[in-house]
C-alpha cells in the first residue's frame, strides 16, 4: 500500500496548479481495500458498469467524481447513474445517447454526458488495447461528430458537458499524446467557431508501466505525461481537464506468488510448471505480454533457461519463454511481478480452478 500511496502522491504533485481531475479506472483492480485507499486520497473513479458504480460508492467515492464509460450500458445501469447524479456518462453511440435521454426524461432527471470521440490516432500498442483508431468499436468517428453533438444539444434530459477521448493502453511513448492534443485543439476550434463551447475535456489515460524493470521504475512517468498536455493542449478559460488511469496506478503494487509443482525436461527444453496459471493472470496469454519472473527461494548460483508455464489445459498458458532463472526445483516460490492491474480483476474459474487470494502488505 505504500507504493500505491506514493504513486498517487506523484500524480497529485504533477497536477498541482493545473486544472486537472484524475479518475481511477476501477476495472484495473477493484479490491475493496485498494478502492477505499484511493477514494480517501480524493481521486475520482472511472467505471464501466453498474457493479463498479456500486463498488465505487461503497468505497467512498463521491457521485460527483464518477465518470461512466463503456460501449454497452444497460438500462438499469443508466438509471443507477442518474439516481446517484454521477458526474458524467461517456457516450459511445447515437442509440446510447437517445436511450440515456429517454431514461433521464422518464425519471425527471438531466444526464450529464460527454461524447467519446474516436480521434483515429494510433497509440502504437498491442492491437487488443488500441482504442482510438477507426476500426475500433469505441467512440464516435470524426465524420459523425458534428451530428451527435447537435443531437446532444437538442435532446431533452441531456446536458452536454464535453468531449471524451481514450486512445489505448500500455502506451510507452509520449508522441501519441502529443498528437491527441493537436486533435483536441482542432476539434475545439471547430466547435467554438460554431458557437459550441465545452466545460470539460476528458483526455483518457493509457499510460504504460515498465513490466521488465519494476524495481527500477516502480512509478510510471507521470511527469512526462502531464508535461505533454501542459505544453500542447489549449484549454479554454475555466475549462476542466480530466484523466483516467488504471494500470499506471496499481500495476506495480501487486505480485502473483506461485509454487513450482514440477520441473519437466523434455530433452530440448525445460519447463517450470507452476500452480498459478492463465486463470490467475491472463495478460501473457491474451496480449503476449511479458512480466518479470523471479525465483525467490533458489540458492543456486547457476542459471538456466526455462519456459515458465501454468497447469491449465491450454498451450497459451505460458508466463514466459526462455526465462533466465537460477536452477529451479519443485517447491520453489516464484514471483510474477507487476500483476496489480488486470491480474485478480481478470481472473476466471476456467478448468474449475479457484480464484486467486489477495493479501495486502
Amino acid at each position: 500500500m505504500e507504493l500505491l500511496r506514493g504513486t498517487i502522491d506523484e500524480i497529485k504533485r504533477n497536477i498541482q496548479g493545473y486544472p486537472a481531475t484524475v479518475h481511477y479506472a476501477i476495472k484495473a483492480n477493484y479490491a475493496p481495500e485498494i478502492l477505499t485507499t484511493i477514494a480517501a486520497t480524493g481521486l475520482g473513479a472511472d467505471l464501466v458498469n453498474g457493479y463498479e458504480l456500486q463498488a465505487a460508492l461503497d468505497a467512498g467515492f463521491k457521485p460527483s467524481q464518477l465518470a461512466f464509460s463503456g460501449v454497452g450500458k444497460t438500462d438499469w445501469e443508466i438509471k443507477a447513474g442518474l439516481d446517484h447524479d454521477i458526474f458524467c456518462f461517456n457516450v459511445e453511440s447515437f442509440p446510447e445517447l437517445q436511450n440515456i435521454s429517454d431514461i433521464a426524461t422518464a425519471c425527471g432527471k438531466v444526464a450529464n454526458v460527454a461524447i467519446r470521440v474516436n480521434p483515429n490516432i494510433n497509440a502504437h500498442t498491442h492491437r487488443y488495447v488500441t482504442t482510438g483508431v477507426a476500426e475500433n468499436k469505441f467512440g464516435i468517428n470524426l465524420n459523425l461528430l458534428d451530428n451527435i453533438v447537435d443531437m446532444a444539444l437538442r435532446l431533452p434530459g441531456i446536458h452536454l458537458r464535453g468531449l471524451h477521448f481514450h486512445i489505448g493502453s500500455q502506451i510507452m511513448t509520449m508522441r501519441p499524446y502529443k498528437l491527441l492534443c493537436g486533435r483536441i485543439n482542432e476539434l475545439q476550434d471547430h466547435f467554438n467557431a460554431k458557437g459550441i463551447f465545452f466545460e470539460m475535456i476528458n483526455a483518457g489515460g493509457g499510460l504504460g508501466v515498465d513490466y521488465d524493470n519494476p524495481d527500477e521504475h516502480p512509478i510510471a512517468d507521470f511527469k512526462s505525461f502531464f508535461d505533454v498536455f501542459k505544453a500542447n493542449l489549449k484549454l479554454r478559460e475555466g475549462q476542466q481537464l480530466h484523466f483516467e488511469f488504471g494500470r499506471s496506478v496499481v500495476a506495480q503494487c501487486g505480485t502473483l506468488l506461485s509454487r513450482v509443482l514440477y520441473v519437466k525436461d523434455n530433452g530440448n527444453k525445460q519447463f517450470v510448471i507452476l500452480d498459478a496459471g492463465m486463470t490467475d493472470l491472463i495478460r501473457p496469454a491474451l496480449y503476449q505480454s511479458h512480466h518479470q519472473i523471479q525465483n525467490l527461494t533458489s540458492k543456486s548460483e547457476r542459471w538456466q533457461n526455462y519456459d515458465v508455464v501454468g497447469p491449465v489445459c491450454e498451450s497459451s498458458d505460458v508466463f514466459g519463454r526462455d526465462e533466465q532463472l537460477p536452477v529451479t526445483t519443485r517447491g520453489d516460490l516464484i514471483a510474477i511481478r507487476s500483476a496489480g492491474a488486470y491480474g485478480e480483476s481478470m481472473s476466471s474459474r476456467y478448468n474449475m480452478r479457484p480464484l486467486p487470494h489477495h493479501q495486502l502488505i
